[in-house]
């Protein structure tokens, strides 16, 4: 941080110096005219209610990539305008201001405009101004980096220094509820977030014919690459043979309690429709709650007069839960940290090494999957694909941890409008339905875990079993819940299907947490692309911001 003293009464010499600073800084040419102009103001503000012989302070810091410039100075203070930038324009194009005041409305106007990026406070008998001059798009990704990495220390140094009754206690008291509350607060908005984006989506396209045909594209290729994710798990875990008799000593040492469910395709289709209004919200039953807001969105398209105030209604409630939403995201470093930690604490790396062949070929599974996208990018989407990883790299390490592709779903939301450039017509959409049928890091994590489990307990996969394996994979993939150790459970009805003891999922439960990390981050990938490629091909990109 660097800290000048401006006098009020030269104010250029000033302007000259914070310019000089901003350049070294490699402000871009887009915000630095903006910010010289704004601080200008500020400082001519301070200047004009500055006690006597007070002098300006200026400092300018940079922190992770992101920009800030801080004017203060002793004096009365500042009331800030309260009138619009628009009413305040319109005053003064009807003359409706005092000749005198004609500057300093301009200056409101210029200042109000720019409200998002300059906070005030006025304490200890000063005013404050902090300018943000440039935002970081990667501070959320080093923030979440930086938590990453001082959990691993963290859960390393309590593990060697502090006794075993009070690392529990460290866990259950601490590090356990403000994950479980952080959780809780994405579980929160999840619901209503999908709902509300959906019906805002459906409603404002006002052609039920481009809803079929953008629902069939992403449907489509949802379902493309669930196949290709079940491929690559089964033709890489006969190819690398992950899994040794050897391990089957450990799985007296865990239990697991199994949970049953159907996969009867029937039973999964009529259960979309929801016998009341109230239980899918209750539930958080995601296709139940995809399926009310197909039906509010084409129902309110369809009303005649009252269809404008309910789309407004709709749309402004879409708006505040996404901006709740922005608000829970900021605190994802800290739960990053508590959960990585609480893993690790509870864990410990023993039995990550001594399952280390399987986790590889599950996390080479899922890079494969990667590339697939980035080939259906480039191939429908003709868009670059380094691009789209480059952008979405920050978003992945934050389903990666929330290990959940429901808790994920708002930022995959945000990431969809404000990094990529795409439609609200099509990621309020696809993205909802995405969480709930398409889990291809799921299909590559059960082939290789059930043919993994086969091969400890000797179990031969004959063809009957096989196609029964198959199957039972696509059915489960598309009816699993996104939720954290959703998994387990459908591993365990995988096994039933093709005759492995469900007792053998003792082997791998230590480890599910890290595996269903890496799914969610898997499955919010293929999420993303195919909404990217959906969205190129409907003209709903804006490629300049893509491409910047």
């Amino acid at each position: 941080m660097k800290t000048l003293q401006v006098d009020p009464r030269n104010i250029g010499d000033g302007i000259e110096l914070l310019e000089a600073e901003l350049r070294r800084l490699r402000v871009s040419k887009k915000h630095l005219p903006t910010s010289i102009l704004a601080s200008e103001e500020l400082m001519v503000k301070l200047a004009a209610n500055a006690a006597a012989a007070c002098l300006i302070q200026m400092s300018v810091s940079s922190w992770l990539g992101e920009i800030h410039v801080s004017l203060s100075c002793a004096g009365r203070r500042i009331v800030m305008p309260d009138a619009s930038p628009a009413a305040a324009l319109e005053s003064l194009v009807n003359g409706e201001a005092a000749d005198e005041a004609e500057e300093d409305m301009i200056r409101d106007i210029l200042l109000r405009s720019m409200r998002d990026r300059i906070r005030f406070r006025y304490k200890n008998n000063r005013n404050i101004f902090v300018l943000t001059v440039e935002k970081s798009k990667y501070q959320s990704l080093w923030l979440t980096l930086g938590a990453f990495a001082l959990a691993i220390v963290f859960a390393v140094f309590v593990r060697w220094i502090i006794p075993a009754a009070w690392v529990s206690g460290l866990s259950e008291c601490l590090l356990s509820p403000v994950k479980t509350m952080f959780l809780n607060s994405l579980k929160m908005v999840t619901a209503p977030v999908v709902f509300f984006s959906i019906v805002s989506c459906i409603a404002g396209l006002g052609n039920m014919s481009e809803l079929g045909k953008i629902g069939g594209k992403v449907m489509g290729l949802y379902m493309l690459t669930t196949w290709i994710a079940i491929g690559i798990g089964i033709g890489l875990s006969f190819l690398l043979q992950p899994g040794s008799p050897d391990l089957l000593a450990n799985a007296a040492a865990a239990k697991f309690t199994a949970k049953t469910v159907d996969i009867s395709i029937i039973d999964t289709i009529t259960a979309i429709v929801p016998a009341n209004f109230v239980e899918p919200f209750v539930k958080s039953d995601m296709l139940q709650i995809i399926f009310l807001a197909v039906f509010c969105g084409v129902a309110v398209g369809r009303i005649g007069k009252y269809s404008r105030p309910l789309q407004d209604i709709f749309e402004a409630c879409n708006t505040l839960f996404l901006q709740v939403t922005t608000m829970i995201i900021k605190f994802v470093p800290i739960a990053v940290f508590c959960s990585v930690s609480l893993l690790l604490l509870k864990t410990g790396t023993e039995t990550l090494f001594s399952l280390a062949g399987m986790v590889g070929v599950i996390l080479l599974g899922m890079a494969l999957m990667t590339g697939v996208y980035c080939v259906m990018i480039a191939l429908i989407a003709r868009l670059n694909p380094f691009v789209f990883l480059r952008k979405y790299a920050p978003a992945m390490l934050t389903t990666f941890s929330l290990g959940s592709s429901n808790a994920a779903m708002p930022v995959n939301l945000r990431v969809c409008r404000n990094s990529l450039g795409i439609s609200d017509k099509i990621c309020s959409f696809s993205i909802p339905l995405g969480a709930t049928v398409n889990m291809d890091g799921s299909c590559v994590y059960m082939a290789v875990a059930a043919l993994f489990l086969a091969r400890i307990y000797g179990v031969a996969i004959t063809s009957a079993n096989m196609m029964a394996m198959v199957f039972s994979i696509f059915v489960l993939s598309v009816g699993a819940p996104g939720i954290p150790g959703s998994g387990l459970i459908c591993l365990s009805v995988l096994l039933v299907q093709i005759g492995i003891p469900v007792e053998s999922i003792g082997l791998i439960i230590g480890i599910d947490p890290v595996i269903g990390m890496m799914r969610a981050a898997s499955n919010c990938t293929g999420d993303v692309a195919v909404t990217l490629a959906v969205a190129k091909t409907e003209n709903l990109l804006d490629l300049e911001r893509y491409n910047s």
